[in-house]
């Protein structure tokens, strides 16, 4: 079974090996038909403390590694550009 990929923010970097990543989407009103935006967040293990508040990453499903973190980075647009 394929491992998810979302794309998202990374709103908090303060904890060591995890970032908090907020994942946007669109998604229609039922009685309104607007596209309005639906937030969640993740708590993702990021092994090498390398992305910071602000950067755009990807994160994937992974095993629990602890009682919130069930999601991994996987790269960082950050890294991307550079």
């Amino acid at each position: 079974m394929p491992r998810r990929v979302l794309q998202g923010v990374v709103v908090s970097d303060k904890n060591d090996k995890t970032v908090i990543v907020s994942v946007e989407r669109r998604v229609m009103h039922p009685i309104y038909k607007k596209f309005i935006r639906r937030s969640k967040r993740y708590a993702a293990h990021d092994e090498t403390n390398a992305s910071k508040v602000g950067d755009t990453v990807m994160i994937q499903e992974c095993r629990p590694l602890s009682k919130t973190k069930r999601w991994e980075v996987v790269s960082s647009a950050a890294s991307q550009q550079a």
